[in-house]
């Protein structure tokens, strides 16, 4: 089962349960948390990475195939929000995640393909527009875009690229990655926090694949983040 079966299945269960709760008058918790200027929290959640990729066979005659493989990741983020009205809130969530990429190359007479791991550390600094639903009982749902400023602290972009303790070149990733991001929320507020699951896709708007003129670049015209995150806010 690919991963966006996985989302769609959580998303239609979240929404089933929020239908389910909705349906009956129950006391309200936190009910002042709307009227805060600005609320807190904390953010936890697992990704899946991958990549889209523009290959250039071309480039080496024995070469038939790049692939790409998703590895999964984690993050950890703070949450700050600046409430704009019952409706709208500005969304700030620095932090660190970190994942793990594959580029797969095939080549001919080659039954075994060699398979290129990169690992990064990324210092994620998004900004968000978030609109939320109106609040039935202690439940109310949400979506979000924006734009997110990441820079891979783990980047090998600036190192002379020599052969590994294997006799292979590094695949080196730009250190600066820019993403158009979008999400889905649910919002479950309890006794004491509110618990926020969420989805987000990142979309990579630049090419981070640093041509080194070595066999792993070369073959690659363009290469861009493609990143799905189910994380968990505790806001308070």
């Amino acid at each position: 089962m690919r991963w966006h079966h996985y989302i769609l299945i959580i998303t239609v269960c979240l929404a089933s349960v929020t239908e389910l709760f909705g349906q009956k008058e129950i006391p309200q918790n936190l009910p002042k948390f709307d009227q805060k200027l600005v609320h807190f929290g904390f953010q936890l959640g697992l990704s899946s990475n991958g990549f889209a990729i523009e290959p250039d066979l071309a480039q080496d005659d024995s070469l038939i195939s790049i692939g790409v493989g998703r590895q999964p990741g984690f993050i950890i983020h703070v949450v700050s929000e600046l409430h704009m009205g019952p409706y709208f809130g500005l969304r700030f969530t620095p932090g660190i995640a970190f994942a793990a990429r594959d580029l797969t190359y095939g080549y001919v007479n080659d039954p075994n393909p060699k398979i290129r791991t990169i690992e990064s550390t990324f210092l994620d600094i998004p900004l968000y527009l978030k609109y939320r639903s109106a609040r039935v009982n202690n439940f109310a749902q949400y979506i979000f875009a924006g734009f997110n400023y990441s820079i891979d602290l783990a980047s090998q972009e600036f190192v002379d690229n020599q052969l590994d303790e294997r006799g292979e070149f590094l695949v080196k990733l730009s250190r600066e990655n820019y993403m158009a991001e979008i999400g889905v929320g649910f919002d479950f507020f309890l006794e004491y926090f509110k618990f926020s699951p969420e989805l987000r896709f990142s979309y990579g708007l630049n090419n981070i694949i640093v041509k080194d003129n070595t066999i792993y670049s070369n073959p690659v015209e363009a290469l861009n983040s493609r990143i799905f995150v189910l994380s968990f806010n505790f806001e308070g």
